[in-house]
């Protein structure tokens, strides 16, 4: 698969983007040829496309299924599994939101649960009502999360274009950084 100078330069970004957001480079290449074919591809194509291992290539494919953002799909009368990724921006990003939340920010909740009752115990006010307060943050921000998610898609995409004209129903409005 011949890439055109546009679609180079969007993989080797989104490569060091993946890397700035803790996914590994070739990962986020892979997720990125994907997205931008036409069609599902075989490991091999990727590989050959992308200048990396094959080995390099099943082991991006396996984290990319594990994160639901990749599905192997086969064709009849041939053994090979071929790979795509959805093409819908706003799908992709609650897929990564919803694994992020699963990953990180759930069991983040619940270790910060537990920290405070043992700084609780500790007798560390200091200690305990900064755990608390991140906690609480953490917990606020999740039920926040849990609400937009049950929303569809087309009211989450009106509720985002809203955009800062939102802000003029709010009553005060946060100072912008370097802004006295």
């Amino acid at each position: 698969m011949t890439l055109s100078k546009a679609a180079s330069e969007f993989i080797v970004h989104w490569g060091e983007m993946g890397s700035r957001w803790g996914v590994n480079r070739t990962v986020a290449q892979v997720h990125a040829l994907l997205y931008l074919s036409a069609g599902p591809l075989t490991a091999e194509e990727i590989a050959e496309t992308l200048a990396v291992a094959r080995s390099n290539v099943s082991t991006s494919l396996h984290e990319l299924q594990n994160w639901q953002l990749v599905r192997a799909t086969h064709l009849l009368g041939d053994r090979r599994d071929f790979f795509s990724t959805s093409h819908d921006v706003w799908q992709l990003f609650f897929t990564v939101l919803e694994q992020r939340v699963e990953r990180e920010i759930e069991p983040t909740i619940a270790a910060l649960g537990r920290l405070a009752v043992e700084a609780r115990a500790e007798k560390r006010t200091d200690v305990t009502a900064r755990i608390a307060s991140m906690h609480a943050f953490l917990q606020e921000m999740h039920g926040w999360y849990q609400q937009m998610s049950k929303l569809p898609p087309s009211t989450l995409r009106s509720l985002v274009s809203l955009g800062s004209s939102i802000t003029k129903w709010l009553p005060i409005r946060r100072k912008a950084k370097g802004e006295k």
